[in-house]
């Protein structure tokens, strides 16, 4: 069985900087395409960034050039946050496409809340 630990979440001004971390467990799962998704008050689920194996990289539009996503290993993933909106508020999970056949798991979340 696959389980994703998020870090990081937290409170921060506007301008501010945070960064999620996300670390898998499960042995003998070879792990795909990882990633970051949020879901604020109201709204869908949407994605903000995932990074392939081979380090392909694909952000949404709100949050290109201020996020960055690394792949620190084959089963951990961070997201860099820089010049936080109060827009970008939100619960953030992490996603992980792994197994054979592939199953996607998600994390419990993680508050980010940005103030104005």
């Amino acid at each position: 069985q696959v389980q994703l630990a998020e870090s990081g979440g937290g409170l921060v001004q506007a301008g501010g900087s945070l960064r999620l971390s996300c670390a898998a467990t499960g042995n003998g799962f070879s792990f795909g395409s990882m990633g970051w998704y949020r879901q604020a008050p109201g709204k869908q689920r949407e994605l903000v960034a995932s990074i392939t194996r081979t380090f392909l990289r694909t952000y949404a539009d709100s949050v290109k050039d201020r996020f960055t996503i690394s792949r620190d290993n084959a089963k951990a993933v961070s997201l860099q946050m820089n010049s936080l909106k109060p827009e970008d508020t939100a619960v953030y999970y992490c996603r992980a496409d792994a197994g054979r056949p592939l199953m996607t798991y998600w994390g419990k979340g993680t508050l980010v809340t940005v103030s104005s």
